[in-house]
């Protein structure tokens, strides 16, 4: 096993995400199996009870996994499933450590950071480098290891000395450390300056660890006189000096990585058994990267949610909506509203902001809502009557419209409130005492506790319509698995009053207790789903739900359906040859891209009802 460490300095934020994600991908490109972990230095178990405003989304992984939006990155630069065990925080080792030593496992000792938390850190990152994270099952040769934060911070200590005794386990050949730093340049001078570098990579140093490449993040490439400045006091080559240009798109990254001879050093310095060069994979990149910057028509898409203010809340939905808009030669625009700023309160505070709101929302090709990036006692009732507002908008003007979990919900609730005339339609969420509870809690996810208790992870959902909209973009299967993350669902019992008026239930659990995807008759497009499907977007399969979205908002849909969900060979990306049209071995229903083959529609031997389908234990 190769052991490849991702550390950071000077800020945090600061790219060591993409930057582990890229070297992955050129790994990958190499023909190599690579694995992920991230390492956040925080007390929490895990990521799924903070504030979208501390640390962006919560990603959902396969076995219910509620973890750092990094591992999102990993997932889809490099189209593997994670576990939540590639997700370590200083809470989970110190709580492993813990219950050691209630059980007597320590026999006395005294139990301290050293050794006993350095030791838990190496076995959980030996352990689960060793996980097949490939359809093949496979056992990984590289693992790329992130470290959050910043070197210096006190919560990142253990953590360091950890993999300063770890390199002399796995010997020199196997262990390789990348230090990602800054490189500022003030607008008063133009200058680059290394002495931010310099001063980080001499506390790395200090506290046992020497880089092996030095990534330098900046507005502009580094000059040459930079690069060798940082060279001499840094202790490396001027060829370990990697420059990490700001970019136009990122998929740009593995191959700016792989222009500056990245690959062949790790060939090098880790003796790595590489058969074939990157280019065939990287090609790919790059025509995705150049298709990227040439798009010139643009579709706009109206984010309505309640974490507005940081785009981090939404990564993974804006890279679903990315991932779609590529697919049909659009250039995406996204238009953030706050929720809370459609409602009438904010006409009476402050009528220039409501105003804005709603001239933003009209404006836009496409309206989009999405769920908190919280648990149950998120944060309340904020905002979520300006999400409804804005769906009979976007019912009435017959505008696209995607819900996605207490986006679907609230969709029930409007058409509740306005069709159906149950004026106090509501989730008991925000209203227990409603006379309509159209959508309600499950008790079998409620145990008081916050953390985990959601229904989490990859779940079967069963079409119950031939017709669905939805089950044509899935490519005609007659089930789906997507990951959830909710505790709340539509009220079953009351489903038959919507669909006498057109607002059809289109997808449900194995067990058909769980209302799961919504369709309206007579709609260009109005969909609900309850789980998040942007979490298993990929840049060359995108979502089928955001695809569609987009689809719609192009007024490519009906086209793309009546020609049995294919995109004509205008709307795909033309080779040199001229020719965009797909091979006949290729599925008919699924959307055709040059760049790589598309896997088979998403589903999997049925293995039960309403469980958690990915085969791994959900223990800590």
């Amino acid at each position: 096993m190769k052991y490849i460490l991702v550390t950071g300095g000077v800020i945090s934020g600061i790219g060591k995400g993409i930057i582990a994600s890229s070297v992955g991908t050129l790994l990958k490109s190499c023909g190599l199996h690579v694995t992920s972990i991230k390492i956040d230095p925080y007390i929490n178990i895990d990521a799924g009870t903070f504030s979208p405003y501390e640390h962006g989304e919560v990603f959902v992984l396969d076995d219910g996994g509620e973890v750092d939006l990094d591992l999102g990155n990993y997932e889809r630069f490099l189209d593997i499933r994670l576990t939540k065990d590639n997700n370590l925080t200083t809470g989970k080792i110190y709580l492993s450590v813990i219950n050691k030593e209630r059980r007597g496992d320590y026999l006395g000792k005294t139990v301290q950071v050293v050794p006993h938390i350095t030791d838990a850190i190496q076995e959980c990152v030996v352990r689960q480098a060793k996980v097949s994270v490939d359809d093949d099952g496979v056992e990984p040769q590289v693992c790329v290891i992130e470290l959050g934060g910043t070197v210096g911070d006190i919560e990142s200590m253990p953590f360091i000395e950890a993999f300063r005794q770890f390199q002399f386990k796995v010997k020199r050949e196997n262990f390789c450390n990348i230090h990602v730093s800054l490189v500022p340049q003030p607008n008063a001078t133009g200058e680059q300056k290394t002495k931010p570098t310099q001063n980080s990579v001499r506390e790395l140093r200090g506290l046992g660890l020497s880089p092996d490449l030095i990534m330098c993040r900046c507005t502009t490439p580094l000059e040459t006189a930079v690069k060798e400045k940082i060279s001499m006091f840094c202790h490396v080559e001027p060829t370990q000096v990697i420059c990490v240009q700001d970019v136009s798109s990122v998929y740009r990254v593995p191959l700016l990585l792989e222009e500056q001879g990245v690959v062949s050093y790790f060939c090098e310095r880790l003796y790595l058994p590489v058969e074939m060069p990157p280019r065939k994979m990287l090609s790919k990149w790059k025509e995705m990267a150049d298709r990227s910057d040439r798009l010139l028509e643009r579709v706009c898409i109206a984010l309505v949610g309640k974490y507005t203010k940081l785009a981090d809340s939404y990564t993974s939905v804006i890279k679903a909506l990315e991932h779609s808009a590529l697919a049909i030669n659009h250039k995406l625009e996204v238009t953030y509203i706050d929720s809370a700023d459609l409602e009438p309160a904010t006409q009476e505070e402050e009528p220039v902001k409501y105003h804005e709101a709603w001239q933003r929302l009209c404006s836009a090709h496409v309206t989009c809502f999405l769920q908190r990036r919280v648990g149950t006692w998120g944060f309340g009732v904020r905002g979520t009557e300006g999400k409804m507002l804005a769906t009979n908008w976007a019912r009435k003007q017959n505008k696209p419209f995607l819900g996605v979990c207490l986006g679907m919900q609230l969709a029930v609730c409007e058409f509740a409130r306005n069709v159906l005339g149950w004026e106090d339609a509501n989730s008991t969420e925000f209203n227990p005492e409603t006379k309509h509870p159209v959508v309600i809690d499950m008790p079998e996810h409620n145990s008081g506790q916050m953390g985990g208790t959601m229904r989490l992870g990859k779940r079967r959902t069963i079409f119950t319509s031939a017709n669905s909209v939805m089950r044509k973009l899935y490519g005609n299967v007659e089930f789906v698995d997507e990951r959830h993350r909710h505790r709340f669902e539509v009220n079953r019992e009351l489903k038959h009053h919507f669909e006498k008026k057109g607002f059809q239930f289109v997808g449900q659990d194995v067990k058909g207790e769980r209302m799961e995807v919504i369709e309206l008759d007579d709609h260009c497009y109005f969909v609900g789903v309850q789980y998040h499907p942007e979490f298993t977007s990929r840049p060359i399969k995108p979502s089928p739900p955001y695809f569609g979205l987009l689809l719609a908002a192009a007024g490519k849909l009906p086209g793309y359906l009546a020609k049995g969900c294919r995109l004509s060979p205008r709307d795909t990306y033309s080779d040199r040859s001229g020719s965009g049209s797909s091979s006949p071995d290729e599925d008919p229903c699924q959307p055709k891209f040059p760049f790589l083959p598309l896997d088979e529609p998403r589903h999997v031997k049925l293995q039960g009802p309403d469980q958690n389908m990915s085969g791994t234990s959900t223990a800590k």
